[in-house]
Formats: structure tokens, C-alpha cells, sequence
């Protein structure tokens, strides 16, 4: 079972929102002494994650938590958006699939970066997309 220690709600609606999104997901991951690649990692999938949501569906919301499960402490990002939702998730989670024509990192690469990712999107509602990295 996973518990949350913190929680921490960000509302991204322009790009100086995005710069204080990436400087509060550091600041929880050192907090919890994570490692510097997994600290690389978590902040990777939150740049990429956080880019589709300005992108795609004009911002959103990002919930940062500190999570424990057993021993392991972890930092988990819940991204949700009221945005046109993703028609075709299997084609999305897909590697090589774009479009933004651009060789972004994209949701198959944010996925192999994180320990646990898990996304719900619904077409004319939005996209929610977690994210945990642990310690």
C-alpha cells in the first residue's frame, strides 16, 4: 500500500508556471535524499509530461506527493488536464509516435523512466497521468 507523506497542488497555465512545477519536483525529490540519475529521471518525465499539458490541452494541474510504501519513499506526480483527451492511447504509448512532429521524448519514454506510470484519458473530457519514481 502506498501512503502519501505530502501533497503539494500546482497550477500550470504559463511558462513561469512551468519553471516553479520543475524547481518544487527537485526540491521534494532532494528532500527525500533521492539520488541525482533518479532525481535526472523523475525531472525528465515531469519536463516532458508537463510540456504535453501546456501543448496539448493549454495547461492543467500537477499534484506532487512524497509517498511511502514500506521502507521505499518515493515522489509521485498525478498531471490532469481538461484537455481534448487522447483519441488513441495504444498508437500514443506507442515508440516513434508523434503529433507534434517532434522527437520528443514522448509517454513510452517518460514510461521506461519511471518505476510506475499510469494514464486515463477520455476524448472531449482530458488526460490524467501519474508518475512515481521511488528512492
Amino acid at each position: 500500500m502506498t501512503l502519501s507523506l505530502s501533497k503539494d497542488t500546482i497550477q500550470v497555465t504559463k511558462e513561469q508556471d512551468v519553471v516553479f512545477l520543475k524547481n518544487r519536483v527537485k526540491e521534494t525529490a532532494v528532500k527525500i535524499k533521492m539520488g541525482l540519475v533518479n532525481q535526472t529521471r523523475l525531472l525528465t518525465a515531469a519536463s516532458e509530461l508537463v510540456r504535453n499539458m501546456m501543448r496539448y490541452a493549454n495547461g492543467g494541474a500537477c499534484i506532487i506527493e512524497v509517498v511511502s510504501s514500506g521502507r521505499a519513499n518515493g515522489v509521485r506526480l498525478t498531471f490532469s488536464d481538461s484537455g481534448p483527451g487522447i483519441p488513441d492511447l495504444d498508437a500514443a504509448m506507442r515508440d516513434g509516435f508523434s503529433t507534434g512532429k517532434s522527437l520528443g521524448l514522448g509517454l513510452p519514454g517518460t514510461k521506461r523512466l519511471m518505476n510506475e506510470f499510469n494514464i486515463k484519458s477520455k476524448v472531449g473530457e482530458g488526460t490524467v497521468i501519474t508518475i512515481i519514481k521511488w528512492n
